[in-house]
């Protein structure tokens, strides 16, 4: 297992220079859509991870359709200057960070529905439209995006990460429902790949290549998703336990059982502390099961019947029901706003995530002794999680100017990904490698795999200008 990087190690690698030339054909080319101020070229230089060194962009572009991308790729190719897509800037792990300084294209003036095809259950979006924003277009023709990480995140950010969140235990992540895309290469070019259609044997599958590459393969412009009917009936539920091991042990024993479960989260009682002082809520600091039924009247009931039945055989207390919206908006909006709730409970603090998915029998197993090192550390922290498919996050709140809390931070870290890995799972569920996870993803892929990759990489863009630093060092 590689030893954690630290926040020196991972900014190390000297800016490249961006010529006068180039900024002045920007400005040529994009007037007022192009800024080098430096209260904008700083809001672009950073994002929610713990790295609070990296240097800001040299410029940023207000892209507002397909040929201003590919304009601004063909300069910045031309002077082989990097190229970093901003979204909502809402990434964990460094991912936006112009570690090599360059030029960041600011995509969210590209924020309009194309297309919406009923009939086929898809939709067609510019990268900078958010997933709320999405659903607000859709939600009059009975129609959603189940993808929901949490935070508003842009569609072309969400793809770019492979994203997936508290619904992907029923309907999957934006791998399984990026259908095509709209693709600016690193020289500029614009390509399409994939189709509406469910399904193609035709030649590689670049659309799955492209989902998860972190903007180090292409920009996206226009991407494709399946859509799906609002369910009949909804119900919430929320249930706290005696202690993690019992919540665990209830969500394993709902997913064994096969019970159709849309959502299911888990809070620690540190999480709950956090939610329920910055929300304004009065649950019981006791970890917590935040649950939601999707179907048809009778499965609603016959599901969440079932899980309380289980629930209850391991000490499962407070039986919540939510079932009007206004009831389940106020339980979802507390559990996506859990990571500021607790940012809020230290001030001044950062926050150092990880986002480690298990087999799910294996979850009681990763989780139990990662809380056990946390609670050791003495640093606070909370847990969250979309434990129905072995998906958690702890999330370690330090002292951005204690050294020795940082790396005691990142030790926790290195002992939980390690942990996961062992139990066969991964470094990364869901946030993505970004700089963050760099040596994690070396230790789950072997040395062979990240060489697959580098020569993607290096075939896709040779000048190596398209958010250089990431993923993998080449």
């Amino acid at each position: 297992m590689n030893a954690p990087a630290s926040t020196a190690q991972l900014l190390a690698i000297a800016p490249r220079p961006v010529p006068q030339a180039l900024l002045d054909a920007l400005t040529q080319r994009f007037g007022a859509q192009f800024s080098t101020s430096l209260a904008v070229r700083e809001q672009h230089g950073r994002d929610e991870s713990p790295f609070t060194d990296a240097p800001p962009p040299a410029g940023v572009v207000f892209a507002e359709n397909t040929q201003d991308v590919a304009d601004a790729v063909k300069l910045a190719n031309q002077h082989e200057v990097p190229v970093i897509a901003w979204g909502a800037g809402s990434s964990l792990e460094g991912h936006l960070l112009a570690v090599q300084s360059g030029i960041t294209i600011d995509v969210n003036r590209m924020n309009r529905v194309l297309s919406v095809n009923a009939d086929d259950l898809t939709i067609t979006v510019q990268p900078g439209i958010t997933r709320k924003q999405l659903n607000d277009a859709i939600k009059d023709q009975g129609l959603f995006f189940p993808i929901d990480p949490g935070a508003d995140a842009s569609i072309g950010g969400m793809t770019a990460t492979r994203a997936s969140g508290t619904n992907a235990v029923r309907y999957g992540t934006m791998r399984e429902n990026v259908l095509a895309l709209e693709v600016v290469t690193a020289s500029g070019e614009v390509i399409r790949t994939g189709t509406r259609a469910r399904k193609s044997s035709a030649g590689y599958d670049l659309t799955r290549l492209m989902v998860g590459s972190e903007g180090t393969l292409g920009l996206f412009t226009e991407i494709t998703v399946r859509l799906y009917p609002l369910p009949e009936a909804v119900s919430a539920a929320i249930c706290s336990f005696p202690s993690i091991e019992a919540a665990v042990r209830t969500v394993i024993e709902t997913i064994q059982l096969g019970v159709p479960i849309a959502r299911v989260e888990l809070l620690d009682a540190n999480a709950v502390r956090g939610v329920n002082h910055y929300s304004k809520l009065t649950l019981r600091e006791q970890p917590l099961l935040l649950m939601e039924f999707h179907g048809s009247p009778a499965s609603v009931k016959e599901q969440a019947e079932t899980v309380q039945e289980i629930a209850s055989e391991h000490g499962g207390a407070d039986f919540e029901w939510a079932d009007t919206p206004e009831e389940r908006s106020r339980l979802w909006t507390a559990r996506h706003n859990a990571y500021f709730a607790a940012v809020a409970s230290r001030p001044g603090c950062r926050c150092i995530t990880t986002d480690t998915c298990v087999p799910i029998s294996r979850l009681a197993d990763a989780l139990l002794d990662s809380v056990d090192e946390a609670n050791a550390s003495r640093i606070p922290y909370f847990l969250v999680g979309h434990v129905g498919d072995g998906n958690f996050h702890m999330g370690y709140l330090i002292d951005p100017d204690d050294a020795d809390e940082r790396a005691r931070a990142e030790q926790l870290n290195h002992q939980l990904v390690a942990r996961a890995l062992k139990l066969g799972g991964t470094c990364t569920g869901e946030h993505g490698v970004g700089l963050h996870k760099m040596g994690f993803l070396v230790d789950e892929a072997g040395a062979g795999s990240i060489d697959m990759m580098r020569a993607i990489k290096r075939a896709l863009d040779p000048k190596n200008i398209l958010n250089p630093g990431k993923i993998f060092a080449l």
